[in-house]
C-alpha cells in the first residue's frame, strides 16, 4: 500500500506543479509534452485518479487516529 501511496503522491505533485504553471505563465506542460493526442487525456485521467486516492488516504489516516 505505501507504494501506491507514494506513486499517487508524485501523480497529485506533477498535477498541482502543472496547474501552478498553468495559472502563473499560461504554460501547460503536459500539452507541451504530448500534444493534443490520448496520452494528454491519460495524464489528466491518471492525475485525477491519484488526487482520489489521496482523498482517500487523508480521511483513512484521519479515522485511524487516537483519541
Amino acid at each position: 500500500m505505501e507504494t501506491l501511496q507514494k506513486i499517487s503522491l508524485v501523480f497529485t505533485i506533477i498535477g498541482g506543479l502543472n496547474w501552478g504553471l498553468i495559472g502563473a505563465f499560461n504554460f501547460n506542460l503536459v500539452t507541451t509534452l504530448f500534444g493534443e493526442s490520448m496520452l494528454t487525456n491519460i495524464v489528466y485521467i491518471i492525475v485525477g485518479i491519484c488526487a482520489l486516492i489521496n482523498i482517500m488516504l487523508l480521511f483513512y489516516h484521519i479515522q485511524k487516529e487516537p483519541e
